[in-house]
């Protein structure tokens, strides 16, 4: 069994590291992967819409990208390109998304990312904190883990 956090319910950084450990590149690594999937995705949907689509290119892979994270997230706690880096997200009880979670989650990263310096600030708090949190992360108390490991 490995120690838990008593406020957090999920693995301590202390004294599990190895739930943390390079969380931060392969979000990083997962969060290329998930762009180009999204950018794919859009272009097979151009032609469904009459390629009306290309006229309004960047609502379309918004809306896709939406979809895609709150779908992923909702279903497997995990994007494909987190899948493929072996992480997943928590919640701060350690148990894995439901849809309201990665649909809030989804809209606080969709609005940090379009704000620089919260994106920024971002950034940072993944690279510094000791669960590689994000602010959309420390706000809604999520985090995300090595998945290779089971607690």
């Amino acid at each position: 069994m490995t120690p838990t956090d008593p406020l957090w319910g999920l693995p301590d950084p202390d004294t599990a590291p190895e739930f943390y450990s390079d969380v931060p590149m392969k979000r990083l690594f997962a969060w290329i992967v998930d762009c180009v999937l999204i950018f794919v995705i859009s272009i097979l949907v151009v032609p469904l819409t009459a390629f009306t689509g290309i006229f309004f290119f960047a609502l379309l892979y918004i809306t896709v990208a939406l979809a895609y994270r709150i779908v992923t997230l909702a279903r497997y706690s995990a994007t494909p390109g987190m899948q493929l880096t072996a992480i997943e997200m928590r919640r701060s009880d350690g148990s894995r998304f439901d849809a309201p979670t990665a649909a809030l989650h989804t809209m606080l990263y969709v609005f940090f990312t379009t704000v620089f310096v919260l994106q920024a600030a971002s950034v940072v708090l993944m690279l510094v904190s000791a669960r590689g949190q994000g602010l959309h992360d420390m706000l809604l108390g999520t985090t995300a883990l090595n998945k290779s490991r089971s607690f």
